[in-house]
C-alpha cells in the first residue's frame, strides 16, 4: 500500500506489498523489497537498498547507497524470518549498512530515534541502538552490541560483539572497544581505556553540578580507589539512592558479561 502523497521516482523499484506512508520521497534507482514498511515523511535518496522484514519509522533521512535490512553476515544465519526496526528522525548517511537480527538472539536489530549514522557505519545483526546517538564515519559494530542513549562513538572505531557502550559516554576516534564502557566516561585507545568523565557532554544535556560531582566520585571509586568491582558495587548503590544517575553505573556493571574497560 502506497500513500497517495508519496513521491516515488520512476526509476525506483518498489515491490508489491511495500507499505509507504504519507509524504515519503523515494529517489531514483532505489530498491525496496516487498516486506518493508516506510513511515510518513521519510526521505530515501538515490541508490538505496531496503530489504526485510524491515520497519522504518517517520521523518528519517536515508542517503545514497545505504543498505538497510539486508541479510546478516553471521554464518549461522540460514534465511530465518528476522527483522530490522528503525525508529524516527534518524539521519542515515552514505553507504551505511544495517542488518537484520538472528534467531540465536531476539531475531531483531533495533535502532531508536534521533540518531546520526555517518558515512559507512556498519550496524551488525542483533544490535540495540538507543536514542540521540552519534556514530562517526567508518565505525563498525559487531553482532549483539548495545549502545545506550546519548553515547558518541567516533570515527574508525570498531566494537567487539556483545559489548555495551553506556549512556552519555564518548569514545574517541580509532579506538578498539573490546569490553563494556560504563556510562558518562570518556575513553580512547587500542584497547579502549577510560580517561575521565564526559563533563562537557553532561553540561550540554542539563546535568546539574551536584549530579556531575556525584558521577565524578563514582568514577574515582571505580577507577582510582584501588577497590575491586565487588567492593565498589555497594558504594554505588548507596550513592544511587540520592543521585539517580549513578544507577546507570550499577546497572551496566551488574549486567556486564565481558567486564568493563579498565
Amino acid at each position: 500500500m502506497i500513500h497517495e502523497t508519496a513521491q516515488i521516482h520512476p526509476s525506483a523499484v518498489v515491490e508489491d506489498g511495500v507499505v509507504i506512508g504519507a509524504n515519503v520521497v523515494v529517489g531514483p534507482f532505489t530498491y525496496i523489497a516487498s516486506n518493508a514498511k516506510i513511515g510518513q515523511g521519510t526521505e530515501i535518496m538515490s541508490h538505496v537498498v531496503i530489504k526485510g522484514p524491515t520497519i522504518i519509522g517517520k521523518d528519517n533521512h536515508i542517503f545514497p547507497f545505504a543498505i538497510i535490512g539486508e541479510d546478516c553476515q553471521d554464518k549461522k544465519y540460514q534465511g530465518e524470518n528476522t527483522r530490522l526496526v528503525v525508529g524516527d528522525r534518524n539521519v542515515i548517511r552514505e553507504s551505511v549498512q544495517m542488518h537484520r537480527g538472528t534467531t540465536q538472539d531476539k531475531g531483531m536489530t533495533l535502532v531508536g530515534n534521533d540518531n546520526l549514522f555517518c558515512v559507512n557505519v556498519h550496524i551488525a545483526h542483533d544490535c540495540i541502538i538507543g536514542d540521540n546517538i552519534i556514530i562517526g564515519n567508518n565505525a563498525t559494530l559487531a553482532g549483539h552490541v548495545k549502545i545506550e542513549d546519548y553515547a558518541v562513538l567516533s570515527a574508525l572505531s570498531p566494537v567487539h560483539q556483545f559489548c555495551t557502550i553506556g549512556a552519555h559516554s564518548f569514545i574517541g576516534g580509532a579506538s578498539v572497544v573490546v569490553q563494556d564502557v560504563p556510562p558518562y566516561i570518556m575513553a580512547q585507545g587500542n584497547h579502549c581505556k577510560p580517561f575521565g568523565i564526559n563533563i562537557e557532554g553532561l553540561k550540554r544535556r542539563g546535568f546539574k553540578k551536584l549530579e556531575i560531582r556525584a558521577i565524578r566520585i563514582a568514577y574515582k571509586e571505580i577507577y582510582r580507589s584501588g577497590k575491586t568491582i565487588s567492593e565498589v558495587k555497594p558504594i554505588l548503590k548507596n550513592m544511587a539512592k540520592e543521585y539517580p544517575s549513578i544507577a546507570l553505573f550499577t546497572r551496566l556493571i551488574e549486567s556486564s558479561t565481558r567486564g568493563i574497560i579498565r
